[in-house]
């Protein structure tokens, strides 16, 4: 098709393992010497496993990889570490060559693989600027034109003729993006440079990765931030094992990313411990049970929006005359929180000194709260100061479904993490409508229905 300007047809790309890599050739030749003798491994530290298995076998990270982006696309690419991703992008980029396969690109592309390659420690940020925009790709007229952006963008203007060898780690990787993010390709690879800086320069660098889809770029875009990746992209692939597993809307594989990574975790409606010994905790608080009871459910689809549910906290208090606050923190399972509530409302402990013994702590949840989704329970104790007592970061997890039939005409999930039943009433305050209906005259008057 005319409008596709990337084609990838059954890429492979395998690597050799385990043949040299100890830093040196006099190290690599002392590898290979013992090993030619059936000698242990000279280099391998105490205690370190020697894993054979790899020596002198290929390991493939990419396999039959197939896919197009069309022109004005940006297609965001996910997975687990160790899935190929960052391998797709240096081909495509041409740091590597794949060991099998054919791509076909259209257009110049430009590259933020490792963001601030190039820049050289002696030279002020100002002339890293030039060099660094040089290596990827850009004129030296096109650095002028743009250069007060660039400084402005990554907000070190002051510190622009400091040698960036006296740069904080901060400044240096603002520094980078701000030049690589002013590039005017028609293809451009990102890989995992977006979390770079404090949270209000990656809402900057988000900004400008925005504003270049918008203007038609063709984005190719790999990054864990999955908020960015719904937010960015317009199309998502899955990869897993150096296959390409699902592609489609954004919202949809990243969700199937984010639960495949917990496993079956999404039907953890309870975790019990009984040995104290064991259980999570420290010297303060150790857990024995997280239970979610609802009130109706089918155990194999979860617990529908419109069933209430209990939370049940079962914990052993090691500290007598402790005062506890447990706090129970909702999330999507892309982490963005939904709510939050704490147990202030518990009139029976939440100011009176508790002694040593065993707890349980019940939060009751009203049905039609939860919108449809998948939820995450982190669960922390703490004293009335706020400090953590313990933290029990994956407390339980749930999936909420919408299996009731439909109130109105709406396709798809609803938006957000809450869908509450809210009351609504309506009632005319003024106004008269004249319909003729055979012989009778309807009139709304100040609210009234005359006939």
């Amino acid at each position: 098709m005319s409008n596709v300007v990337i084609s990838v047809e059954n890429v492979t790309k395998a690597y050799r393992l385990g043949m040299i890599g100890g830093g040196t050739l006099k190290e690599d030749f002392a590898r290979w010497w013992a090993r030619m003798r059936g000698k242990p491994d000279p280099l391998r530290k105490i205690g370190e496993e020697h894993n054979t298995r790899l020596i002198g076998q290929e390991f493939w990270a990419l396999q039959n990889v197939s896919f197009q982006v069309k022109d004005g696309e940006v297609l965001g690419i996910v997975g687990r570490n160790g899935a190929g991703k960052s391998t797709l992008l240096k081909i495509l980029s041409q740091v590597t060559a794949p060991t099998s396969g054919e791509i076909k690109v259209k257009g110049r592309i430009a590259s933020l693989l490792e963001v601030g390659t190039g820049f050289h420690p002696e030279l002020t940020g100002r002339e890293n600027i030039f060099l660094n925009g040089a290596i990827l790709g850009m004129t030296k007229a096109e650095i002028r034109r743009k250069l007060e952006e660039i400084i402005d963008f990554s907000g070190i203007e002051e510190f622009i003729d400091t040698p960036v060898k006296r740069y904080s780690s901060g400044m240096y990787v603002r520094l980078a993006f701000a030049v690589a993010a002013h590039l005017e390709p028609e293809i451009l690879v990102v890989d995992e440079v977006l979390a770079v800086g404090d949270a209000s320069f990656q809402k900057k660098c988000l900004g400008k990765m925005g504003e270049a889809a918008k203007r038609g770029r063709t984005v190719l875009f790999v990054s864990h931030n999955m908020q960015a990746v719904m937010s960015l992209c317009n199309r998502a692939m899955l990869f897993e094992g150096g296959k390409v597993i699902d592609s489609g809307d954004p919202h949809s594989i990243t969700e199937k990313y984010l639960k495949a990574g917990e496993g079956d975790s999404g039907m953890r409606l309870e975790q019990t411990w009984e040995n104290a010994q064991k259980a999570p905790g420290n010297d303060h608080i150790r857990m024995r049970r997280v239970g979610i009871v609802p009130e109706k459910a089918d155990k194999e689809l979860g617990i529908d929006m419109e069933t209430a549910f209990r939370l049940e906290i079962e914990y052993w208090n090691l500290v007598a005359g402790s005062h506890i606050i447990v706090n129970l923190a909702f999330y999507s399972l892309d982490d963005s929180p939904a709510f939050e509530t704490f147990s202030y409302s518990d009139n029976n402990w939440s100011k009176v000194a508790m002694p040593e013994g065993l707890f349980r702590s019940v939060c009751k949840i009203p049905a039609n709260l939860l919108n449809q989704g998948d939820y995450r329970i982190r669960i922390v104790f703490l004293d009335p100061n706020a400090r953590t007592l313990f933290d029990l970061h994956d407390g339980a997890f749930l999936t909420i479904h919408n299996q009731s039939e439909p109130k109105i005409r709406w396709f798809g999930r609803f938006i957000g993490h809450l869908h509450p039943q809210l009351h609504w009433s309506t009632e005319i305050i003024r106004g008269e409508e004249r319909r003729s209906t055979g012989n009778i005259c309807v009139q709304f008057e100040e609210g009234k229905l005359g006939g």
